[in-house]
Protein backbone atom coordinates (compact mmCIF):
# COMPACT_ATOMS: atom_id res chain seq x y z
CA UNK A 1 0.00 0.00 0.00
CA UNK A 2 1.38 3.39 -0.97
CA UNK A 3 0.89 5.76 1.96
CA UNK A 4 2.44 8.81 0.30
CA UNK A 5 0.02 11.59 -0.61
CA UNK A 6 0.79 14.71 -2.65
CA UNK A 7 -0.71 17.33 -0.30
CA UNK A 8 -1.06 18.04 3.39
CA UNK A 9 -4.82 18.35 2.92
CA UNK A 10 -4.98 14.77 1.67
CA UNK A 11 -2.77 13.63 4.55
CA UNK A 12 -5.28 14.92 7.12
CA UNK A 13 -8.45 14.19 5.13
CA UNK A 14 -9.50 11.38 7.49
CA UNK A 15 -8.86 13.36 10.71
CA UNK A 16 -12.34 14.23 11.90
CA UNK A 17 -13.83 15.91 14.92
CA UNK A 18 -12.88 14.26 18.21
CA UNK A 19 -9.73 12.64 16.84
CA UNK A 20 -6.74 11.94 19.08
CA UNK A 21 -3.39 13.13 17.75
CA UNK A 22 0.21 12.63 18.83
CA UNK A 23 2.11 15.68 17.59
CA UNK A 24 5.89 15.69 17.40
CA UNK A 25 8.34 18.45 17.99
CA UNK A 26 10.05 20.04 20.94
CA UNK A 27 9.43 23.70 21.58
CA UNK A 28 9.07 25.12 18.09
CA UNK A 29 11.54 22.68 16.48
CA UNK A 30 10.30 19.75 14.45
CA UNK A 31 6.63 20.71 14.72
CA UNK A 32 4.52 19.62 11.69
CA UNK A 33 3.26 23.15 10.96
CA UNK A 34 2.06 22.33 7.44
CA UNK A 35 -0.11 19.46 8.72
CA UNK A 36 -1.43 21.58 11.60
CA UNK A 37 -2.40 24.32 9.12
CA UNK A 38 -4.13 21.69 6.96
CA UNK A 39 -6.12 20.52 10.00
CA UNK A 40 -7.09 24.12 10.71
CA UNK A 41 -8.24 24.64 7.12
CA UNK A 42 -10.16 21.34 7.18
CA UNK A 43 -12.10 22.53 10.22
CA UNK A 44 -11.39 19.54 12.48
CA UNK A 45 -12.31 20.26 16.09
CA UNK A 46 -12.75 18.77 19.56
CA UNK A 47 -9.27 17.31 19.15
CA UNK A 48 -7.36 15.51 21.90
CA UNK A 49 -3.66 16.23 21.55
CA UNK A 50 -0.58 14.62 23.06
CA UNK A 51 2.45 16.84 22.58
CA UNK A 52 5.36 18.37 24.44
CA UNK A 53 3.61 21.74 24.37
CA UNK A 54 0.78 23.55 22.63
CA UNK A 55 2.75 25.89 20.40
CA UNK A 56 3.59 29.53 20.94
CA UNK A 57 2.40 32.82 19.51
CA UNK A 58 0.82 31.97 16.16
CA UNK A 59 2.66 28.77 15.32
CA UNK A 60 2.35 25.06 15.95
CA UNK A 61 -0.66 23.83 17.88
CA UNK A 62 -1.35 27.41 19.04
CA UNK A 63 -3.21 27.87 15.72
CA UNK A 64 -5.72 25.16 16.65
CA UNK A 65 -5.84 26.17 20.32
CA UNK A 66 -6.68 29.81 19.55
CA UNK A 67 -9.44 28.66 17.18
CA UNK A 68 -11.03 26.55 19.94
CA UNK A 69 -10.36 23.31 18.08
CA UNK A 70 -8.48 21.52 20.89
CA UNK A 71 -10.60 19.97 23.63
CA UNK A 72 -7.85 18.24 25.61
CA UNK A 73 -4.06 18.44 25.83
CA UNK A 74 -1.69 16.00 27.43
CA UNK A 75 1.70 17.68 27.59
CA UNK A 76 4.63 18.54 29.76
CA UNK A 77 5.23 22.25 29.18
CA UNK A 78 2.91 25.24 29.08
CA UNK A 79 5.80 27.55 28.23
CA UNK A 80 5.24 31.00 26.83
CA UNK A 81 1.83 30.25 25.34
CA UNK A 82 -0.39 32.68 27.23
CA UNK A 83 -3.59 31.35 25.66
CA UNK A 84 -2.72 27.80 26.73
CA UNK A 85 -2.02 29.01 30.27
CA UNK A 86 -5.30 30.98 30.32
CA UNK A 87 -7.36 27.99 29.20
CA UNK A 88 -5.53 25.69 31.60
CA UNK A 89 -6.17 27.93 34.59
Amino acid sequence: MDKVVPTAAQAVADVGDGASLAVGGFGLSGVPNVLIQALYERGSGALSVVSNNCGALDSGLAVLLAAGRIARVTGSYIGANKEFARQYL
